[in-house]
């Protein structure tokens, strides 16, 4: 990337849904396209070609194929001294590809969301506030995510990204709080768990809802996504803020300043 001139964007896993969406929003701004080794499709190159060709890449794939991409990148700034800066939106992340992608962003800007509406980022900040100010001893705290039945991973990457903030608010760590399902004989709600609720069905886009219930009241706070358009226009915005940037692992709050 030249200075003045905009960065040139590869999209990782081109022939899904979600990378067909951020190349139409990209347009022009799209030098590279790839996909798995031996996809076809009109116009694809290989993963190294698009690192060589492209300043940032978006990836929206799995977390097995985003931290192999990770690697590579870091790899490739090792070596030649330039550094291609990477947005991740896959979901479904292990510990071992939260590791890898920390890795590769100590040598490389990774931007890392498991959402990148703006709605739903304004939507993390409130509830880490709600939780912050309602106490655990008087408020429950619920996250019900509603996603299409091709969804792979669950709860999905945004309902976890709530849950944190909610446990964040807290100052709780939330795997010592998540409770993921309840099934049979469960026994009494412990105090400051954080329940998940998941449904699978149709084509629906994504729903999420945070919902604070006391014995006197409840609050719901919830976002509904109508277009895959608005996740793939959140991450171009933050290919366009990540690329030429200094190394480091960042999130969607980063990118707009919140």
């Amino acid at each position: 990337m030249t200075a003045g001139s905009p960065p040139r964007i590869g999209v990782a896993g081109a022939l899904g849904r979600m990378g067909q969406a951020v190349a139409s929003v990209a347009g022009d701004a799209v030098a590279a396209r790839f996909d798995r080794p031996g996809a076809v499709g009109e116009g694809l190159v290989s993963q190294a070609e698009a690192l060589a060709l492209c300043d940032v890449i978006i990836d929206f794939t799995s977390g097995e194929a985003s931290a192999a991409l990770a690697t590579a990148v870091a790899a490739r700034a090792d070596v030649t001294g330039g550094s291609v800066a990477l947005v991740i939106g896959s979901t479904g992340l292990s510990d071992a590809h939260h590791a890898a992608i920390a890795a590769a962003a100590a040598r490389v800007p990774v931007v890392l969301s498991g959402n990148f509406s703006l709605g739903v980022n304004i939507l993390t900040g409130l509830v880490r506030q709600a939780a912050a100010r309602l106490s655990a001893a008087d408020y429950d705290i619920e996250v019900f995510e509603a996603h299409h039945r091709r969804k792979l991973d669950a709860p999905s990457g945004t309902a976890l990204m709530l849950g944190a903030a909610a446990a964040a608010g807290r100052g709780a760590d939330l795997a010592a709080v998540k409770t993921a399902a309840r099934d049979g004989i469960t026994g009494p709600r412990r105090t400051g768990d954080i329940g998940f609720s998941v449904m699978r069905a149709g084509g629906i886009i994504g729903e999420h809802s945070v919902v604070f219930a006391s014995d006197e009241e409840v609050l719901t706070l919830s976002h509904s996504a109508r277009d895959r358009g608005l996740f793939a226009r959140g991450a171009v915005a933050a290919a366009l803020w990540a690329a030429g940037r200094a190394p480091g692992l960042f999130d969607m709050q980063d990118v707009l300043g919140m």
